[in-house]
């Protein structure tokens, strides 16, 4: 074992890939910078950069509806993309891939679209006490809206799911199932093919708020046998503004349009309106193209490295990165989860996260501080924030060693 990891080591040149991003070369008062806030967004590679370029340059147009070069050049560029995010997930077919604008678009489309076909008085939608704003607020509209109830899986001090407490709350009433896969905030990896195994034998429908975990883990849809996923491409190196729902067909067949307007109709009269086929059905009006494109070209760029070599580079970074933090005095990481990916949360006794992100951004190194968009989690651990750092496949285990050393900074201006 001791050889493989060697070998991968050897053949994941962290520096090499670090010259693909043009922004790590940046100063920042004075210090080279250290970025590690990726939960929140991730760098963009040259590959990415270009693509873009030369769609603006040589092939803006919009597309489907065009019958002139370009938008017939855009629409296959764009479909193209499409396919590409079917493969890297192991989708069925490219119907099943509806682009949005990110992870939080995602589920609210679901949340509203499932919700209006399916939720009833009396049923119940559960999510977990980890989950982002995105996969609470959604929930908690639809729920009201048409009278079910959210319940919630609560969670250990270690930041791990209880999954005795889930499947007591399973019953006939679940109709669907919607957690975290990797917490943006605690960095637990959740056993989410258990907690669908459960979902299923119960006859609940689940989706998964991928965000935190296409980047650092390899995504099956069809093993994993979830009814939705969602991702934001942002978080996987392509552009903001784009993101990708995976839905199995068959449901989405099912379920009504969640927004009205161009491209999503089949025919409109002013009497009755009938509507396109999957994925259209879903994608009213002119989409973000070039964000589209762009999602296309970072996943050929994550493909040709590899996910299961970047996650194991990137388990490395982190495990060195927690031995090193636990070294400074009064430091204290919030979601020890056998289980991690990225993330490194913690508290500083005696200095407010705000502090320490705004003492270490004259070091030069980017980290968040706030409540993650998890107040829930904040509550559960009886803090009011905390400061991330979070890894990807640009970081050094030296950037570790100098966030170690601005923390310490901060606790001698503090302590």
């Amino acid at each position: 074992m001791k050889m493989n990891i060697l070998e991968h080591e050897i053949s994941f040149d962290v520096e090499k890939i670090r010259k693909d991003f043009p922004i790590l070369s940046s100063m920042v008062h004075g210090n080279r910078l250290v970025y590690l806030d990726n939960a929140a967004t991730t760098q963009k590679p040259n590959a990415v950069l270009d693509m873009q370029n030369v769609y603006y340059r040589e092939q803006n147009a919009n597309i489907h509806r065009g019958v002139h070069h370009l938008s017939e050049v855009a629409t296959f560029e764009y479909e193209k993309a499409r396919g590409k995010i079917k493969n890297f997930i192991n989708a069925a077919d490219n119907k099943e891939i509806i682009f949005t604008a990110g992870t939080t678009a995602g589920i609210n489309l679901v949340a509203s679209s499932f919700g209006k076909t399916f939720l009833n008085a009396g049923d119940e939608v559960i999510i977990s006490a980890m989950e982002h704003h995105s996969n609470i607020v959604p929930w908690q509209l639809i729920c009201e809206e048409r009278g079910a109830k959210l319940r919630i899986i609560p969670m250990t001090d270690d930041g791990e799911l209880i999954l005795e407490e889930y499947e007591k709350m399973l019953s006939s009433k679940t109709k669907i199932v919607s957690v975290v896969y990797i917490s943006n905030s605690l960095g637990t990896v959740n056993p989410i093919k258990q907690i669908i195994e459960l979902a299923r034998r119960n006859g609940s429908k689940v989706l998964i708020d991928g965000a935190q975990a296409v980047a650092h883990k390899k995504v099956d849809v069809q093993e994993l046998d979830c009814d939705f996923f969602a991702f934001s491409g942002h978080k996987i190196f392509g552009p903001t503004g784009i993101g990708v729902l995976y839905g199995k067909a068959s449901l989405l067949e099912q379920m009504k349009p969640y927004q009205g307007g161009g491209d999503m109709i089949r025919s409109v009269t002013f009497e009755k309106t009938t509507f396109n086929d999957l994925p259209y059905k879903f994608e009213a009006g002119t989409p973000n193209i070039v964000g589209g494109i762009g999602l296309g070209a970072a996943i050929d760029y994550v493909n040709i490295i590899g996910l299961d070599v970047i996650a194991e580079y990137e388990h490395s970074v982190l495990d060195y990165g927690t031995d090193v933090l636990k070294q400074v005095k009064g430091l204290r990481i919030i979601g020890t989860a056998k289980e991690k990916a990225s993330v490194l949360s913690f508290v500083l006794e005696h200095a407010h996260p705000h502090d320490i992100g705004t003492i270490l951004d004259r070091e030069g190194i980017a980290i968040r501080t706030g409540h993650h968009c998890t107040q829930p989690v904040m509550q559960r651990f009886g803090i009011p924030a905390t400061a991330r750092a979070s890894i990807s496949i640009y970081n050094t285990r030296e950037e570790l060693d100098i966030l170690a050393r601005g923390i310490e900074k901060v606790r001698e201006i503090f302590g």
